[in-house]
């Protein structure tokens, strides 16, 4: 049976009523663990997410896709090795968030749910908006008051209802919560482990593009750990079931201004660590209180992976390096790019191993960052 299970596991509740959080606990809920898949289990002639339906527990009725999922895998030179490059940036909406929202969005639709709210740092809420619309839901969004401005316009095009929140991205979180408290729906892709069960595509994806085997090492750019989180639960699942015989190990890279759950793993805690926040270029993955830090940290111990964090005046030659390969990347994600040359530098990771990185988010997001 799937159900929601509190984060520490003292509290379960059915899955047939929508619910973003645990009732008693106050806890962020998690969903039973899948079955995963065999490569017969795929749907080869349907061209989205839902190839791997059979691993996704949302009806069939409910299903929302605008084509998401099945981006390219690339290999280039970059960085010191030759990884292969996972275009998530080519999404709908122009972030890999949509992975998540098309799974998130159909739950709630299937459930009775037609208004939501979100609060993101720009890509979520452009996600959202976008499935929202696809689906028939009403939409409104928050989003800092710094947010990038093509962000904000992408968001106000799919028709949602915007509200630029002044402050940090702790404080949209925080009004989010507020307005939560009043009755209206949170659709948080940081809260809803319907999104979570979306980004575990991902891993699908990368162990089928691998003629169903898995890379040595993934690099992914992490705020709240989404993405991170769908790997391990996804390539989890699959060792479980025997079509894997280890997990690739997965590292978390974040810019050093803003790098919560690096100093969490560095401190070897399963909790949030006090940070020195600074302003950063990768506003998408500025996090300084991340909601699952226990699962993140699970996910990059148990694989034997590990976090970097980049330093600020790497990002842009990242982003630019990355541009010049032919892979138009926002900030947010040219973390991930730099994050693995580091990780190649240290000898963490070697040269001639496999190992892909993740990018997340499209270029177009960020115009401001593309004067060098």
């Amino acid at each position: 049976m799937v159900e929601y299970v509190s984060q520490d596991g003292s509290r379960r509740h059915p899955v047939d009523v929508p619910i973003w959080r645990c009732p008693t606990t106050g806890q962020p809920v998690n969903l039973t663990p899948g079955d995963g898949l065999d490569p017969s289990d795929i749907d080869r002639d349907e061209r989205s997410v839902w190839r791997y339906a059979k691993a996704i527990r949302v009806p069939a009725t409910a299903r929302v896709s605008l084509g998401e999922g099945l981006t390219p895998l690339v290999e280039t030179a970059f960085g010191g090795g030759r990884p292969r490059i996972k275009c998530e940036y080519l999404a709908p909406s122009g972030s890999f968030k949509d992975r998540g929202m098309a799974v998130m969005v159909g739950y709630l639709k299937a459930h009775g749910v037609s208004e939501v709210m979100l609060d993101s740092s720009g890509n979520a809420a452009a996600s959202l908006a976008c499935y929202a619309a696809a689906a028939g839901l009403t939409a409104r969004l928050l989003v800092p008051a710094y947010t990038s401005p093509a962000k904000v316009a992408q968001v106000r095009v799919y028709g949602a209802e915007v509200e630029l929140v002044p402050g940090t991205r702790q404080d949209c979180a925080a009004a989010a919560l507020r307005l939560a408290e009043e009755g209206l729906f949170y659709a948080s892709h940081n809260w809803q482990p319907h999104f979570v069960e979306g980004t575990r595509t991902l891993a699908f994806e990368i162990w089928e593009q691998y003629r169903f085997a898995v890379p040595d090492n993934i690099v992914i750019p992490v705020g709240y750990g989404s993405n991170l989180l769908g790997c391990h639960q996804g390539f989890a699942e699959l060792l479980k079931r025997g079509a894997i015989a280890r997990m690739p190990r997965l590292f978390a890279a974040q810019p050093a201004n803003v790098a919560a759950l690096h100093a969490a793993f560095r401190a070897g805690s399963d909790t949030a660590v006090p940070i020195d926040a600074r302003p950063t270029v990768a506003e998408g993955i500025a996090t300084t209180k991340p909601v699952r830090v226990k699962e993140n940290m699970a996910a990059l111990r148990e694989t034997g992976g590990g976090t970097v964090a980049v330093p600020e005046a790497a990002i842009l030659p990242a982003m630019h390096a990355l541009a010049r390969k032919g892979f138009f990347v926002e900030p947010s994600s040219a973390v991930a790019g730099a994050g693995y040359a580091s990780l190649i530098a240290d000898g963490t990771i070697a040269a001639d191993q496999e190992t892909v990185i993740v990018l997340t988010g499209n270029g177009l997001k960020s115009a401001d960052a593309l004067v060098e």
